[in-house]
């Protein structure tokens, strides 16, 4: 069953997507920071001269529609929102497979790419080590995550007046790291840190296990 209750979407009472449409916002500090968020990633895609992309989570597919506008091999986009999924479906992007997909259900032959993407996803699971070995085990050759810093990420939230009675945590957020603790999560999980950059406030890594 999927609801919408003060413009945050559900999906089996699981918070899904973006709070916030980022492609319309209209603070013009959180424009620049958004802009920066890009930025930085599109420099770790490049880097990684990938052959092809898998974006796991894609939620409402924000990246996924740049990246075929900067990005012109196979790429894949996944998310187990059904809502989300079946919008992406109407756009018709050019060279994009959309796939309703849970990330703890991935499997090698279907989901495998040479990159894999995994952006504002680990946050939101009940089991982020279960989904890091569910994504380990697709074998690919390079990996970019990315999730929120904390508690820089709650206090923002708090000076601009939201989600107050939540100490500033935006709903949905299950998982609170700081840079040191999420580094320390991957490692621990097998993960070859290559790339670490920390566009405001977020944390984003490129590796390999």
């Amino acid at each position: 069953m999927i609801v919408n209750k003060a413009k945050i979407s559900y999906q089996d009472g699981i918070v899904t997507g973006n709070i916030e449409d980022k492609s319309n916002l209209k603070n013009p500090i959180a424009k620049i920071l958004v802009q920066r968020f890009d930025e930085v990633l599109f420099a770790l895609i490049a880097e990684s001269g990938p052959a092809s992309i898998h974006e796991v989570g894609c939620g409402e597919g924000r990246i996924t529609r740049k990246l075929t506008h900067e990005y012109k091999g196979p790429i894949r986009a996944s998310d187990f929102s059904a809502a989300h999924i079946k919008a992406l479906h109407r756009q018709n992007l050019s060279n994009v497979v959309v796939v309703e997909r849970n990330i703890y259900e991935l499997n090698q032959r279907e989901d495998q790419a040479d990159l894999i993407i995994c952006c504002e996803v680990l946050e939101h699971l009940e089991d982020p080590h279960k989904a890091l070995r569910a994504l380990k085990a697709l074998r690919s050759r390079n990996y970019i995550f990315s999730v929120p810093r904390e508690p820089l990420w709650r206090i923002l939230n708090i000076i601009r007046g939201k989600y107050l009675k939540d100490l500033g945590n935006t709903p949905g957020h299950l998982n609170h790291w700081s840079c040191k603790a999420f580094l320390r999560f991957l490692e621990n999980n097998g993960f070859r840190l290559m790339r670490i950059a920390c566009p405001l406030p977020w944390i984003m890594v490129r590796g390999r296990f």
